[in-house]
Parts: C-alpha cells; sequence; structure tokens
C-alpha cells in the first residue's frame, strides 16, 4: 500500500512510497482504511526531533476512517464501521485511569515503541504508535473510536487531536470563566480550538497572538475580538487591562521563550495554560520569589485535559449546534503525493489545517 516515510530523523520530506505494508494484526487489534488524515504541528516536531520518535516512521495521528477487519476479543467494533484514531487511548486500569484522568494514561505509548508497519527493507514506525499517512493502519481496538454517520472523515480526524486539545485546553484545563480577558499565543489549528474554546465558555475578551498575518485575520473568524502580532501584545495588555494582565493566557507553541512571554502577559493570580509540545532540553524558568508573591496558576494540558471519548462527543455537540466551526479550520485539501507542500505550508504558517485525502 501507498504511505508516506520519514526514513531518518531531521530530514524535511517524506517520501512517498507504495511497498509499505501494515502489520501487528491480531487479537485485541483492528485494521482501518485511512479516508481523511489531518497535517498537525506535532508531526512535524517528531520529524524534526522536538518529539523523541524512533525512525523510519510514518508520520500521522490525526485521521479517521473505516474498520476493515477486527482481531480476536475485541467486542463494539465491525468491519465497516466509521472511526475516527485515538493516538491515546485509556486502558482503563492504570492509577491515573481509575483517578479519572485518562489523558494520562501511558498505555498508548508502551505501543509506540512496536514497529507497525514493515518495507522490504525493514521495520517502520507509525508516529505515536499510530500513523495515519499511510491507506492502512493497525492499531488497537481502543485507539478506533466510533464516530456517528453524519460527521464527516475529515471533521472526525480534525476531532482525534487538534479540536480535541484546544477545547479541552480552554473548558477542562483552564476552566474559562465568562466574562473574562484571555490571550492565546499562537493560532494554528490548536490554537483557534482554544480560541472557539475560549468563546464557547464566555470569555468578554479573545486576544489572538501570532506573527502570521494570514493566522490573525482567521482567529477574528473564529471568535477572537482581536488579533496582534507579538510586538502588539504589551499594547493591548495595557489597553485592555490597564497593565494587569490577562485572567487567561494560552501558550500554543512550545518554546519556553513564549511560555515565559505567556506567564508575563498573566495578571496576578490568573492562569497560564501551557498547551504547546516542547522540547525535552528547553527549560520553562521562573524564579521562587514571583512563582509564591504572584500566585499565577501554571496549568499544563495533555490532550485537552480530560476524558478524550467524552471531549469527542463534546465537540461533535458542539459542532452540531452551530457553535462552533470546523469545516472553516481546513485550509488546504490535498491527495497523499501533495504531503512535502502541505508540510511547507504548516512551517510558513500558511495553513490552519490540512486535510490529506487518502
Amino acid at each position: 500500500m501507498r504511505a508516506a516515510v520519514l526514513h531518518e530523523i531531521g530530514q524535511e520530506k517524506l517520501e512517498v512510497l507504495d511497498d509499505v505494508e501494515a502489520v501487528g494484526f491480531g487479537p485485541g487489534k483492528v485494521k482501518l482504511r485511512i479516508r481523511a488524515t489531518g497535517l498537525c504541528h506535532s508531526d512535524v516536531s517528531a520529524m524534526s526531533g522536538v518529539l523523541p520518535q524512533p525512525a523510519p516512521f510514518i508520520p500521522g495521528h490525526e485521521g479517521a476512517g473505516e474498520v476493515v477487519d477486527v482481531g480476536d476479543g475485541v467486542t463494539g467494533l465491525s468491519a465497516g464501521d466509521r472511526v475516527l484514531v485515538c493516538w491515546l487511548p485509556a486502558c482503563g486500569d492504570c492509577p491515573s485511569c481509575k483517578r479519572g484522568q485518562t489523558q494520562l494514561c501511558l498505555a498508548g505509548f508502551m505501543n509506540a515503541g512496536t514497529p507497525n508497519f514493515k518495507r522490504p527493507g525493514g521495520d517502520v514506525f507509525g508516529f505515536a504508535g499510530t500513523g495515519t499517512f499511510t491507506e492502512e493502519v493497525v492499531v488497537g481496538a481502543g485507539c478506533a473510536v466510533p464516530i456517528p454517520d453524519d460527521v464527516p472523515f475529515e471533521i472526525a480526524a480534525l476531532i482525534g487531536c487538534g479540536v480535541t486539545t484546544g477545547l479541552g485546553a480552554a473548558i477542562n484545563t483552564a476552566k474559562v470563566e465568562a466574562g473574562s480577558s484571555v490571550a492565546v499565543i499562537g493560532c494554528g489549528g490548536v490554537g483557534i480550538s482554544t480560541i472557539q474554546g475560549a468563546r464557547v465558555q464566555g470569555a468578554a475578551q479573545i486576544i489572538a497572538v501570532d506573527p502570521v498575518a494570514s493566522r490573525r485575520e482567521a482567529a477574528l473568524r473564529f471568535g477572537a475580538t482581536e488579533a496582534v502580532a507579538p510586538d502588539g501584545l504589551a499594547d493591548a495588555k495595557q489597553r485592555i487591562t490597564g497593565g494587569e494582565g490577562f485572567d487567561y493566557v494560552f501558550e500554543v507553541v512550545g518554546k519556553s521563550a513564549t511560555a515565559r512571554t505567556a506567564y508575563e502577559n498573566t495578571r496576578r493570580g490568573g492562569t497560564l495554560c501551557v498547551v504547546g509540545a516542547g522540547a525535552m532540553d528547553d527549560n520553562f524558568q521562573v524564579n521562587m520569589f514571583e512563582l509564591f508573591f504572584d500566585e499565577k496558576r501554571i496549568l499544563p494540558s495533555m490532550y485537552g485535559g480530560g476524558d478524550v471519548l467524552r471531549s469527542y462527543e463534546r465537540a461533535i455537540a458542539l459542532w452540531r449546534a452551530g457553535r462552533i466551526d470546523l469545516e472553516s479550520m481546513i485550509t488546504h485539501r490535498v491527495r497523499l503525493d501533495g504531503v512535502n507542500d502541505a508540510l511547507d505550508q504548516m512551517r510558513t504558517g500558511e495553513s490552519l489545517r490540512t486535510c490529506i485525502e487518502l
């Protein structure tokens, strides 16, 4: 089958090959035919080495498609079912799951080190244990979540990661209060979803911060009340909050420098929510006096900070009700052969989300 493969970490281009085979099918597993997959910045971060990932590997973790076959012991799924790919399934038995923090379950990561593809030249890994830049993939049954018939595959793919992450940061993790002031630093697909989550929660002011003009323009369409370049944030803080700082600031870039900017623009007693996934050697620093004296809450948000299955259902309900716009987040559509052009568009900030149709 066809798939897009990165041969070595650090390469910027993927090679689209037709000699890839999905492997690992058996008890507890399902084989999926991928119909649509989103291009998430985490895929780019894995390619560059910011996020740890063994190579060679097939990127992609934000996908949707149909069940081709189910292994022994799998219940609740049948061939032909329409599903989205959950890259971080909950096992239900670990301490995190039993505490109700299923987004912190590590069971899914245990499979990330096992190759789930092969080529004549050897094994190939799938990003985050999945790998959706391919026509077919074998995953654990918990990774295949049924979706209603009225949800298009491209919308389901977005819900599988970016939308759930951004909405959840505002709703589950930060718990944005009605009438509050919000700043969102980084307005790609996850940042736009965070803006929509803050709007759903009733924030009065939502300031979008991004260096790319097209993303600032998009942020206004999705609910931001104002959009500024990074050098305009200080002025916005002064005008909107009297210099005090915003009630909530979301860092959706994944860098210590922007996290520090977010911290400095959060009011005393306010909330800094870190949504971006960064590198292990990029350290965010605060001094002990400001940590104590300012009493700012620093809240990381992993995959939306809540039960992902409930978050999927909520996203679909909000989309059906017209409370969030998911169709307009897809700014580019390509076939698999166009994946490298899509990567270039993401790196330059020209796209919110690219849908790869398979």
